[in-house]
């Protein structure tokens, strides 16, 4: 399974992102706890068999200038956790999956726009018979979609196989997007660090520990975006 959202859609002939950070910037609202509602295609009895629930969560990782997000998932039912990083040389995103049985599965792929102008990234792997297809899209603030979807190397559309709806924990479905702002990453602050005496906000652990490495860095970063 997997999982884990202004529109910045990489559309053909628009400006490439320069870092991993800003490739990034669309998927903020990923940060966060996930209640993930999955089933698998076919009939009313089949879904209902193969219904499952998980929670997930998104955050951010650090590394020098380089940066990722991480997820993990309890109660998965297909996977365990998985990195996304952006692949600056060939434009594109990478997902590394580790499984319930511990194996790595890789997908790669694109940030692109949906018909409603939702944020969606659609990324493939290729098997020796087969093409598996995940694809995330995010509906708003609270509410994101992914599912799997395969076809054989020779035919022309993918059958999905299933689908999960994560909802944010602690939030209500229709709830606007409001809140401080992370001085890290950009996205929703959800937890406050204090420096010298002042409160800033940040939007999950990796945030967290990144500011607290260096937090005159992210302050005069966020002095300067204001000005």
């Amino acid at each position: 399974m997997f999982v884990p959202l202004v529109l910045a859609a990489l559309a053909i002939g628009a400006e490439q992102p320069k870092s991993a950070k800003e490739a990034f910037q669309p998927l903020n609202g990923l940060i966060a706890s996930w209640k993930g509602t999955g089933y698998l295609d076919g009939t009313r009895e089949e879904r209902a068999k193969g219904f499952w629930v998980e929670k997930i969560e998104w955050s951010w990782a650090f590394q020098g200038n380089d940066a990722s997000l991480k997820m993990t998932i309890a109660d998965g039912k297909h996977f365990r956790s998985g990195e996304l990083r952006y692949l600056a040389k060939p434009q594109e995103y990478e997902l590394r999956l580790v499984g319930v049985d511990k194996s790595e599965q890789v997908y790669r792929g694109q940030l692109t726009a949906g018909k409603q102008k939702e944020q969606m990234l659609v990324l493939e792997r290729t098997t020796e018979t087969e093409i598996l297809q995940l694809t995330f899209t995010l509906l708003h603030g609270n509410r994101y979609l992914y599912q799997l979807a395969t076809k054989p190397k020779d035919a022309k559309g993918f059958t999905r196989v299933y689908q999960v709806g994560a909802t944010k924990e602690g939030e209500l479905f229709a709830e606007a997007n409001k809140g401080p702002e992370c001085i890290v990453s950009g996205g929703r602050g959800t937890m406050s660090v204090s420096f010298q005496g002042k409160t800033y906000y940040v939007c999950c652990s990796g945030c967290k520990d990144e500011f607290k490495a260096d937090p005159e860095k992210y302050i005069k970063l966020a002095a300067g975006k204001k000005k």
